[in-house]
């Protein structure tokens, strides 16, 4: 079974590039403080990456 990670939306997409906007998209979030349950594979974990300053990894 693949291990899960938790990510948390902790900043908002206002004034940002479309390409982070994108990404929060792509990774199922939204709306502040939304946690989203994905799939801990190299291309999700590149995705975060790209936005450390908007999102947080929770430990579960």
């Amino acid at each position: 079974m693949a291990s899960k990670i938790y990510v948390k939306q902790i900043r908002s997409p206002i004034r940002r590039p479309e390409v982070q906007r994108k990404i929060l998209k792509g990774l199922g979030l939204n709306k502040m403080n939304k946690v989203s349950e994905l799939s801990d594979t190299p291309s999700i974990r590149g995705m975060i990456n790209k936005i450390p300053h908007l999102v947080q990894i929770l430990e579960k």
